[in-house]
């Protein structure tokens, strides 16, 4: 069984590991296509409702997660856009990119911070090591989304991740 989710800060850094059960091909591919993301990205009682994914260099990804859990309170049936840009992509290896936080159209919303984001993949005895670096401009943009659950959201989408590479 995987290992859980490592977190820590490093400066304006958000460093986050976990050891998965599946090859680096399975781990890597599930970040590539909509038709893998559609399966687990989101935390616990949400699910992705668009997933645009043009997954190369200079392509974008723009996503809706939606809440659709009753039992969420205010967050039911809430929407929460998102845009990455992707910088460099490593089959099997690497995936850069810039994160937003967006509207419906793909426009950044302002005072919602961007980071840059890079994802290693690595043989760690049969099974992948994902470390994923989340580098915000400043400290105080780090503190805002760690402050919104992005640790808790990110650990709980993992575990969704975990889930579905064990049904492939």
């Amino acid at each position: 069984m995987s290992s859980k989710m490592i977190s820590k800060v490093e400066g304006q850094t958000l460093v986050l590991e976990r050891v998965f059960d599946a090859t680096r091909e399975q781990v890597f591919q599930a970040f590539s296509t909509a038709e893998h993301l559609t399966e687990w990205w989101g935390p616990n009682g949400w699910t992705l409702t668009v997933c645009n994914i043009d997954f190369r260099p200079e392509g974008i990804w723009h996503y809706c997660m939606k809440c659709i859990d009753p039992t969420q309170g205010d967050f039911y049936g809430y929407e929460s856009w998102g845009k990455a840009v992707y910088h460099e992509i490593e089959p099997n290896q690497k995936i850069v990119y810039t994160d937003y936080f967006s509207d419906a159209d793909g426009n950044e919303v302002e005072g919602m911070p961007p980071s840059h984001i890079t994802m290693l993949f690595a043989d760690q005895d049969g099974q992948t090591q994902l470390i994923s670096h989340s580098r915000f401009e400043s400290v105080e943009a780090l503190q805002q989304v760690i402050e919104m659950g992005v640790e808790q959201g990110i650990r709980e989408t993992w575990d969704r991740l975990e889930a579905y590479l064990q049904s492939l």
